[in-house]
């Protein structure tokens, strides 16, 4: 399985490169990881653009899933060869920037979809199984929270 998820909400600024998350930034990439570890997904590895708003992202999103990041520089907002950096590899979690990230969904799925800020798709055999907006992941975080603390 190979997720893709796009970076959480940033601020506006310069350089580009440095670009940190904004509070909401950090809620959705957080979200993200429970949703993830909710739903039981068990991701190998996850490589994440170095780009500093990509980063955070991941290893926000990460902390949930007991896993660490790996930068991947082929991840920075070029087109992306996933066969390349998802070499044997089953599952991936992909963090990432837009247009890259809806252009890869696109070559892999045929799906015509952007990918909005702090959204994740979940892609099988070609086949887009799931594409998640952070409304959708917040509220399977709540839902796990609440599962979870009673």
């Amino acid at each position: 399985m190979i997720w893709l998820l796009r970076h959480a909400e940033a601020a506006d600024g310069q350089p580009d490169e440095q670009r940190p998350l904004t509070d909401r930034g950090i809620l959705q990439a957080e979200a993200a990881g429970r949703a993830l570890a909710y739903l039981g997904e068990q991701i190998e590895v996850c490589l994440s653009s170095p780009m500093r708003r990509a980063l955070q992202t991941a290893e926000l999103a990460c902390e949930s899933l007991g896993i660490q990041v790996t930068v991947e520089p082929a991840l920075g907002g070029e087109p992306i060869d996933v066969r390349v950096i998802t070499a044997g590899l089953d599952s991936v979690l992909l963090v990432g920037h837009d247009p890259s990230l809806s252009l890869l969904l696109h070559d892999m799925t045929g799906a015509q979809s952007r990918m909005k800020k702090g959204g994740l798709a979940g892609i099988s055999k070609g086949e887009l199984l799931v594409l998640l907006r952070p409304a959708d992941l917040a509220a399977i975080a709540t839902a796990a929270l609440t599962v979870t603390t009673g």
